[in-house]
């Protein structure tokens, strides 16, 4: 066993390094995140301007156990450091048709919203509820929170029961079907794979676990926002003597004789160590960090990208709770026309987030705090995304679906308006290509099959964040952030 250098350099302070940053330095490491922004966050960042407060990214919490598990690595109780406010019904599907259906972790509101939407399905859906539920804790008991390279070694702590459970061999769609016979169900719960970079009919059926997660452990706001969230992380890493530096970006991360050395910032600064981690997409970190570039980059296929809208309107917005899924009428087609097409789709799905529905705070008194997600292609598919025509058509379309569905939204009540592009993602926050969510979750892009949290030509590089395993979102980042130091720690 070599010895290892114990000072580490992460490049980037989105979750997935600051969740690194402290498995780390509860492991005895010296830390230091550099992070290029003037806050810490990453896609989860935080736009202030007249008295309205816009999280940028992620507008839900899921998962609360696992950002409880990580303050009680480290002694700490997580509601000491955030305050999460519940919301219930947590998400709504609004169809074209009129039709709408309402999530809640309630478990008789949920049948009842069922019954209501399909009825006689009580028993399908408690059958669903149980069979998804054993996938849910298969997957993160036995399967994502494990460092292993070897596909055959990952599947083996699994017996060929469950294994047969997993349906990794029938798509979402399909295993969906299995419970529910209306389009309306299957669709809602189908909808999660939009932002898992593919369709729910070529999607594995395994990710049936992603509604139960949000039923089961319910959907919550920090106070505050999403950064309520990033703050209390933040504040925890300070505590346990991380050392962050922000408006620090990073240039470059070099490598000499196949081995990382270091990094040097943009303004000409070389911090020296032999052990660094990028919390920068992969992709981006091998084709425009490294150098020198390693000789071949596998390039993952990717999610899609996202135009976000940050509305603070004068008065309240009627016919709208905390989060609204708009789904096209044609669902097939919309997934259709993203995916292979290649093309904003003309129907469009998007999602609204109202945020100071649940946390008044985040907007002034009777104002409403608003965030709409629009779905795109990546900038490689359709490279005027950031032009002012792109944004005008989708703002477009997202107005006249509300007008649509009797949320008439009057566009001179926008008091307060920032809009992110794909290309915005890309320049200020290191998104390859656009992507919002970082690689797809294909099933060859999964467990032992997607981007390792280690560079296979780089010796002492290490990767964290949406792109590598497990995975996209706050939680799967944050669980990240875990095996990236366990992966250094193995590897000492």
């Amino acid at each position: 066993m070599k010895s290892m250098s114990r000072e580490v350099v992460i490049v980037g302070g989105g979750l997935g390094g600051l969740s690194a940053g402290i498995h780390l330095r509860l492991a005895g490491f010296e830390v230091t995140i550099l992070e290029s922004n003037a806050k810490v966050g990453g896609r989860a960042n935080q736009i202030e301007v007249d008295g309205f407060t816009f999280d940028t990214g992620p507008s839900l919490l899921n998962y609360p156990w696992v950002f409880e598990d990580l303050f009680k690595a480290a002694g700490r109780v997580f509601t000491d450091y955030v305050e999460p406010i519940p919301v219930d019904p947590s998400v709504k599907f609004q169809w074209r048709d009129g039709t709408s259906f309402s999530l809640s972790s309630n478990l008789q509101s949920l049948m009842a919203e069922c019954e209501r939407i399909e009825p006689g399905c009580r028993p399908n859906l408690l059958a669903f509820l149980h069979d998804a539920s054993i996938k849910y804790r298969m997957s993160f008991e036995k399967l994502v929170n494990r460092n292993e390279d070897n596909p055959l070694k990952w599947f083996s702590s699994l017996t060929l029961d469950e294994i047969s459970r997993l349906s990794v061999w029938r798509s979402l769609n399909g295993e969906l079907g299995r419970f529910f016979k209306k389009r309306y169900i299957r669709e809602a719960f189908g909808s999660y794979g939009m932002y898992l970079g593919g369709s729910p009919y070529d999607l594995p059926g395994l990710f049936s676990i992603l509604s139960y997660g949000e039923l089961a452990y319910g959907l919550w706001l920090p106070k505050g926002g999403i950064y309520g969230l990033v703050r209390g992380i933040e504040r925890l890493a300070l505590e346990l003597g991380v050392a962050i530096r922000t408006s620090a970006p990073v240039s470059r991360i070099l490598v000499e004789s196949g081995c990382v050395k270091g990094v040097e910032l943009r303004s000409g600064e070389i911090i020296s160590s032999g052990l660094v981690v990028s919390n920068v997409d992969v992709p981006t970190t091998e084709t425009e960090l490294i150098s020198p570039a390693p000789s071949k980059v596998r390039l993952p296929g990717m999610t899609p990208g996202v135009i976000t809208f940050y509305w603070g309107i004068r008065g309240m917005v009627d016919g709208l709770g905390h989060h609204t899924i708009f789904l096209p009428e044609d669902f097939r087609l919309g997934f259709d026309e993203l995916l292979n097409k290649k093309i904003i789709p003309r129907d469009l799905p998007f999602y609204t987030a109202v945020p100071s529905a649940t946390d008044p705070d985040l907007a002034p008194p009777g104002d409403t705090a608003m965030f709409v997600l629009v779905p795109t292609p990546l900038l490689s598919e359709l490279p005027n995304l950031h032009s002012p025509e792109m944004v005008t058509l989708a703002k477009q379309r997202v107005l006249d679906r509300l007008h649509d569905d009797g949320i008439d939204l009057d566009p001179n009540r926008i008091a307060v308006e920032r809009v992110y592009t794909p290309e915005d993602w890309r320049q200020q926050f290191g998104l390859f290509d656009g992507s919002a969510f970082g690689a797809a979750h294909t099933l060859f892009q999964v467990g032992p099959f997607r981007s390792r949290n280690y560079s296979s030509s780089v010796e002492g590089l290490y990767y964290v964040g949406a792109s590598t395993t497990p995975g996209t979102g706050m939680p799967m980042v944050v669980l990240g952030g875990k095996l990236t130091a366990e992966r250094i720690q193995a590897r000492a």
